[in-house]
């Protein structure tokens, strides 16, 4: 009996080692260090859908309700204002980020976490990526305007 368990583990280890690819060669996918090179922008304000930078005004109170509500039903799983969690704190990202790059991080995480430093030494650092929330962009600034006032005031609107 032992010995069919030694072949069995045997046989196993060796279809783990070629891949179970029956001796074919398969593509890889390419390393993080062989994507495209980030533009300034991407560096500065993540990859996602805003490309440019936004003026989303002062901080809108109604706005920043609005994303307290999206923020505590999307968010809360894995974010703490101002402790670490499955996720960074979020308190005070606003003064350390900028609006265009939370948003991005918001709207595309994947890629932010496959392809922009900051992403990468999150995962490193959390070992987990954010998933993709089903946000629309005009939430993600609610959320941002609420992280803006949470910032400012250390008033939580979700109290």
């Amino acid at each position: 009996m032992q010995q069919v368990t030694r072949i069995l583990l045997l046989l196993i280890l060796a279809l783990v080692y070629t891949g179970c690819g029956n001796g074919e060669e398969r593509e890889s996918a390419p390393a993080r260090d062989e994507a495209p090179e980030l533009t300034q922008f991407e560096l500065e304000h993540g990859i996602g859908p805003v490309t440019e930078r936004l003026d989303i005004g002062d901080i809108n109170v109604e706005r920043a309700r609005r994303g307290a509500e999206v923020f505590d039903l999307r968010c809360t799983a894995c974010h703490r204002m101002g402790r670490r969690f499955v996720g960074p704190p979020l308190g005070e990202i606003t003064e350390a980020r900028s609006h265009e790059f939370i948003i991005n991080f918001i709207l595309n995480p994947e890629e932010m976490t496959n392809r922009h430093p900051v992403g990468q030494a999150l995962l490193q650092e959390y070992m987990t990526i954010m998933p993709y929330q089903n946000v629309s962009k005009e939430q993600a600034i609610e959320i941002v305007d609420f992280l803006r006032y949470y910032a400012e005031t250390g008033e939580d609107l979700r109290d």
